[in-house]
């Protein structure tokens, strides 16, 4: 999920549907939903399609006088039949009809419990460098028939950012459509946002009797409107977020379409649900799904989002998900799936600024996104030992009036919090807090400087005879260097779920990203007043990745024959691991030390250059099988992600997928270690051209490269090599990292893969 720009209201937000969800799941005695996996192989010819098959499977569970254990009347009851992302349903079932279903169903596969899922602009396409002149926008005709699936918490279709103004007809082979619901109707949908659907049945199993807030694909939270705006919004002329990063906002791929799958609701966020949204998706014909959520802490058997994503992928749909906002810990990542695209979350070149003029003529400028032009001049300046920790709101109200200089020696949201309910006239709070510039917010008259800034700040305000303080606020600076960097809050590798494949794959803008928002969800605050706003900032690796998912829209648009993982791939492959001082990205989690790939991938996406790679790493639905099959999983766990075993083998089970990156694990069984990789690589570049391999090996590691050059006969040729490299483990648990690049002999093409070497997580 994002994190609003007052973070700490998120927790307030979810305890009560937290509560009741616990409440009315302890009143509804033992049933509970599950997602089925089944057998499409093994459908008796009797039954006219799947659906009629699964209808007639839960209807057999049936047993005269069946209750719950509060004395109720109660049934099994069918909720989705799936067919694209799987072969199976989701059903309302009590512990007894399900070991029913196991022992006595034919087809049966597998089954697990439903579960909740984790939900992780104006100048960041500048900063990426599009533009209508040449690159990707233009090469990908403006992306205009490419169609974005967003799997999200819904929209809210009146935003300008959904606007068709000089939208061609849609595309013919599109097969969704806009579901009327409550307080939206078809007319809301338009050649820009071409459909709108939901999905409710897991939520409300779960919630028993449940009254949903807005029963439709109508946006009740902000998260869908700000990622799908995101991802594919029109160009808005003078958004601004409280007059802060004015400017025009549009999407990655702003002539693409959006379709909305409504699946995540104010009362609850299932498994259920998010795989009915997914699998009525690419049934629809979407090219890319953009889903900024993900499931912690499961299998990739049990995973819906890797589930579903195999589906996708099979059919060249590329899904590009958030990597969490759980960091700066390592192996707190979700969606480490081998054939998902997997976003870190980083800053921008951009910050939000207010100057402090002292009277004695000194000019500050300092970090503030206080909602509104407060007069604040000629104040005067307060410096008391006895307030200064600005953690009391009680000892904060017997201050003088005037402006208060606050230390650094608390939690800034807790300061910011005691001010503005003391209700002090205006505060300089002295602090290098990173968490205040990534997450933003400030719901009093503020202006935050640095400590470097804070001796001659004091010092005024002791010695001089009436020190005064004056405020400017709502200016934007841009080109701030150095940026990006990786954001202190996204979440990093290794993959649990599968940690021999380096997760995340590149990062994308996260922090203080403005996108449209909903008017009936708070924007910013003033003192315990609601300020709504049509466009908002709000920060995470959510924001994050439909910055990739637009990418890959363009992507598809200019490469239509490309597969996902090839897209995938060239991502990868032409990311940037320098920021815009020219010096490698730094970490804002780890001290700002240089961030490593399990932080950010293989660096920021750089749209253009993916335009034109030079070289991709592409695998096949088998590959990924091999995979699969190399893992320990049983032949049924395989099942409930290929759907078939019919089309797949594991005749050659290998670890070894053909991966445009690397990562070699260290355990303390041992002290050297030695991992051999093979990789393809297809010339999508100039016809006759050669490559040689430029190595950077991880420190106290010897890497090498067979063979060193790739002569290239003609386009669409493919070469192998191999890469092997020979490490130790180290005590502390250090991660060491490196880079393969191949560079073309006249130097057009560049193609860098991260080499990374971890210590082993545990699943």
């Amino acid at each position: 999920m994002g994190f609003v720009n007052v973070v700490h209201l998120l927790y307030l937000i979810l305890l009560p549907w937290i509560f009741l969800n616990l409440h009315l799941r302890s009143a509804s005695g033992e049933r509970s939903t599950y997602i089925i996996h089944m057998d499409k192989s093994i459908m008796p010819r009797a039954f006219a399609n799947h659906h009629h098959w699964y209808a007639s499977t839960v209807d057999s569970l049936v047993t005269a006088g069946s209750t719950t254990s509060n004395g109720l009347q109660s049934t099994p009851k069918l909720l989705y039949t799936y067919d694209h992302v799987l072969h199976g349903f989701s059903a309302v079932l009590s512990t007894d009809e399900l070991k029913k279903l196991r022992k006595s169903t034919p087809g049966f596969v597998s089954a697990y419990s439903d579960r909740t899922v984790t939900l992780d602009t104006t100048h960041t396409i500048e900063f990426l460098k599009l533009n209508p002149v040449s690159g990707l926008w233009p090469a990908s005709d403006f992306e205009k028939d490419v169609i974005v699936g967003v799997i999200d918490s819904g929209v809210w279709p009146e935003s300008a950012s959904f606007k068709d103004d000089g939208m061609t007809e849609i595309p013919a082979r599109w097969k969704g459509r806009c579901e009327e619901g409550q307080e939206f109707n078809t007319s809301m949908c338009n050649r820009k946002l071409i459909g709108a659907r939901y999905f409710n049945k897991g939520v409300i199993a779960a919630n028993p009797g449940v009254s949903l807030t807005m029963n439709s694909a109508r946006d009740t939270d902000g998260h869908g409107t700000h990622t799908s705006s995101t991802v594919a919004g029109q160009h808005v002329e003078g958004a601004s977020y409280f007059g802060y990063a004015k400017g025009t906002a549009r999407g990655v791929a702003p002539r693409a379409r959006v379709a909305m799958y409504k699946v995540l609701w104010d009362e609850g966020r299932y498994a259920s649900d998010v795989l009915a949204g997914m699998d009525l998706a690419i049934a629809d014909g979407v090219d890319v799904i953009s889903i900024s959520m993900g499931f912690d802490d499961v299998p990739l058997y049990e995973d819906p989002i890797a589930i579903a994503s195999f589906a996708a992928m099979e059919k060249g749909v590329l899904v590009s998900s958030s990597a969490g906002n759980q960091g700066p810990l390592l192996g707190t990542l979700h969606n480490g799936i081998p054939w998902v695209l997997t976003i870190a979350a980083g800053t921008i070149d951009r910050s939000f600024s207010g100057t402090l003029t002292l009277g004695n003529g000194l000019t500050i400028t300092g970090w503030t996104m206080f909602p509104a032009s407060a007069l604040v001049r000629d104040l005067p300046l307060l410096y008391n030992k006895t307030l200064s920790a600005c953690n009391s709101s009680a000892l904060l109200s017997e201050a003088p009036y005037g402006v208060i200089i606050c230390d650094n020696v608390e939690y800034i949201y807790k300061q910011f919090h005691d001010i503005a309910a003391s209700k002090v006239r205006a505060a300089i709070i002295i602090s290098d807090d990173i968490e205040i510039f990534e997450l933003g917010g400030g719901a009093w008259p503020a202006v935050v400087i640095s400590p470097n800034h804070a001796k001659v700040v004091i010092d005024y305000a002791k010695t001089a005879h009436r020190p005064t303080a004056t405020m400017k606020f709502q200016q934007t600076l841009l080109g701030t260097k150095p940026a990006p960097a990786a954001a202190f809050y996204t979440s990093r590798g290794p993959s649990r779920s599968y940690p021999g494949i380096l997760k995340p794959d590149v990062m994308a803008p996260g922090s203080l990203v403005l996108a449209a928002w909903i008017p009936t969800s708070q924007a910013a605050r003033i003192g315990n007043i609601s300020l709504s706003s049509d466009y908002n900032m709000i920060s995470g690796t959510s924001m994050a990745c439909p910055h990739a998912s637009g990418v890959a829209a363009l992507l598809r648009g200019a490469h239509p024959e490309w597969s996902a993982t090839a897209i995938l791939s060239a991502m990868v492959t032409t990311a940037n691991p320098c920021d815009n001082s020219f010096n490698p990205i730094r970490d804002n989690g780890l001290s700002f030390e240089i961030a490593s790939p399990l932080a950010m991938g293989a660096g920021q996406i750089d749209p253009n250059r993916a335009l034109d790679p030079g070289l991709i790493y592409d695998a096949t639905p088998q590959d990924y099988v091999n995979l699969l099959c190399s893992m320990n999983f049983t032949s049924k766990q395989i099942l409930t992600i290929t759907r078939s075993n019919i089309n797949y083998t594991c005749s050659y089970p290998t670890s070894d997928l053909n991966y445009p990156s690397f990562i070699a694990l260290y355990n303390n069984k041992s002290i050297t270690f030695v991992q051999k990789f093979q990789r393809i690589v297809t010339n999508v570049g100039d016809e006759i051209t050669s490559y040689k391999a430029m190595v950077t090996a991880p420190k106290s590691s010897k890497v090498e490269v067979s063979p060193m050059t790739l002569a290239f006969k003609k386009k669409y040729e493919k070469l192998s090599y191999t890469l092997t490299i020979k490490y130790k483990s180290d005590k502390k648990g250090n991660v060491s990292f490196g880079s393969l690049t191949w560079v073309e002999d006249d130097g057009k093409h560049t193609a860098r893969s991260p080499i990374v070497v971890s210590q082993e997580v545990t699943p």
